[in-house]
């Protein structure tokens, strides 16, 4: 499906690009693969990693931001991954205009500059458990954000082209994570480990898991989908103790904007959620979408099911947690 074509990625900097990237360059032969961002210097780092590929890759620098800049690098492109975003939740909190003139603004102009260009075939944005029920500036952007993708797809017309969202949480070890954090503490000697709830869970998913929800997204998204993985849970203090075994944990109380469990899917997405094999399809609830483009092999899920790290079906042990945290 990727083979001699040409795929654009904004944020390819970050954690997600590289390894979009290794997978890509390891499993298909791209024509050209476009890292768009606006670190220089992150991108001289990509650049030294996969030097053995410079006949591919290609540096862009440029801030989704600024439109014209964004649709220059189009030209020719197949297929777009949106993986640009102000991230962090304080920064967001205490900078609310530049969260919401990149993540807002910026998937503007990523669809914007998409409609202008022929070339593209399909975008698939990232993202995050964060958009679902939010209670901060950064779930909320991205709750927007999604919702545009989804709609754009109303403005496509006859075109060969489709805009679609695949969601997950924080990816195991990335940055921003709270393995790295834990890990930090535990490098520096400390033996007690701050938890801010002790009933916090999460979803555990890792970067091949992510890349590969994109992977399956460009390969059947019709227009308009959500596209989450099913994964399983782990509660917090478990990771604690399979990072530091014996160790002492403090409750330290929630953070601003931290919610106790994530959340995919709400009981009001239930109405259009479908179940697959290793995923859910969210569709769209929009009268311009076409049910004929339900994808085949799914059933739709009862009646008010939630996908919630608190109430899943899967969970990891801490033992099971070692053994992942040794690839991490």
């Amino acid at each position: 499906m990727l083979n001699n074509k040409t795929i654009l990625i904004t944020g390819g900097t970050g954690s997600f690009g590289n390894h979009f990237v290794e997978y890509v360059l390891k499993n298909y032969k791209p024509k050209k693969v476009i890292i768009y961002s606006r670190d220089e210097y992150k991108q001289f780092i990509m650049a030294e990693k996969f030097k053995d590929y410079k006949s591919i890759l290609r540096f862009f620098i440029g801030d989704v931001r600024d439109k014209e800049r964004f649709e220059r690098a189009l030209n020719g492109v197949d297929y777009v991954i949106h993986a640009a975003a102000m991230k962090q939740v304080p920064t967001c909190e205490y900078n609310p205009i530049e969260a919401v003139k990149t993540n807002i603004n910026g998937a503007m102009n990523i669809i914007d500059g998409v409609l202008n260009t022929q070339s593209v075939k399909k975008v698939v944005a990232l993202s995050t458990d964060k958009a679902v029920n939010p209670i901060n500036l950064y779930g909320g952007t991205k709750l927007v954000s999604d919702k545009l993708f989804t709609a754009a797809n109303a403005y496509v017309g006859d075109r060969d082209l489709s805009f679609s969202v695949v969601r997950y949480g924080n990816v195991a070890g990335s940055r921003g994570s709270v393995i790295p954090f834990f890990k930090n503490i535990v490098d520096n000697g400390v033996t007690e480990l701050p938890i801010t709830d002790f009933r916090m869970t999460r979803f555990w998913i890792d970067l091949n898991q992510g890349v590969e929800l994109v992977i399956k997204a460009l390969k059947e998204a019709k227009g308009g989908e959500t596209f989450i993985s099913k994964i399983p849970s782990f509660k917090i203090t478990d990771l604690a103790q399979a990072m530091l075994p014996d160790c002492k944990l403090k409750e330290v109380g929630i953070r601003e904007g931290e919610k106790l469990h994530e959340i995919m899917i709400t009981k009001e997405d239930s109405m259009t959620t479908y179940e697959y094999e290793k995923h859910y399809i969210i569709y769209p609830q929009y009268s311009w979408w076409d049910n004929n483009k339900i994808i085949e092999g799914g059933k739709r899920v009862e009646a008010e099911f939630e996908y919630m790290s608190g109430n899943n079906h899967e969970w990891i042990s801490i033992q099971q947690l070692k053994e992942r945290l040794i690839n991490i």
